[in-house]
């Protein structure tokens, strides 16, 4: 069962859990509160986004896998790539739970148009969590080119249909602009 080739996998599995774990501590609901839980949510600017198993900001945490697989192998190329992909997902673990604390929260909901964002159910946190790692396992098995069009592909199409993406939700997190805010009201 615990072998020195499933260790990584093991602690990959432990660490997501223990997220889900930090994450209804924190209060965060385990699934959405309108009582079920859907494969797939595609309004974006509603009560029930971020609240199911995939929404249009699931692409960005495939996104983040295929990042983080890139610059772990151009500055940990040398660590096995088992714990490499232990080192992606305790990233984006934090990042799950930063992302849904208070402060966060209200940050969003201050400089984007996202009103009625009030955090990630744990489901959709834990669905977040596994697409990071089916992009860190693509960006493993994909050529390089292929990867870079997998990233500007899921970019160009969440700019497209929803105005937004990993990109703009940084920027907008980051240093909002009023003129991007704008831009994404207007859809």
């Amino acid at each position: 069962m615990f072998t020195r080739k499933t260790l990584p996998l093991w602690v990959t599995f432990f660490i997501i859990l223990a997220a889900a774990a930090l994450l209804l501590i924190m209060g965060r609901e385990p699934i959405c509160t309108c009582g079920h839980v859907k494969l797939w949510h595609g309004e974006t600017y509603s009560s029930e986004s971020s609240q199911h198993l995939a929404d249009w900001y699931t692409p960005s945490h495939l996104i983040h896998g295929l990042l983080f697989y890139a610059a772990l192998w151009l500055v940990a190329r040398r660590v096995p790539m088992g714990w490499r992909l232990v080192i992606a997902t305790l990233i984006e673990a934090i990042w799950e739970i930063v992302e849904n604390s208070d402060a966060i929260i209200e940050r969003y909901r201050a400089v984007t148009i996202s009103l009625d964002y009030y955090g990630d159910s744990v489901v959709n946190s834990v669905s977040d969590m596994l697409a990071m790692v089916l992009g860190f396992f693509l960006a493993a098995r994909l050529p390089v080119r292929v990867s870079v069009l997998i990233v500007l592909g899921f970019e160009v199409l969440t700019i497209w249909l929803i105005r937004d993406g990993l990109a703009l939700n940084v920027l907008m997190l980051l240093w909002p602009l009023d003129a991007v805010r704008d831009w994404q009201a207007a859809l």
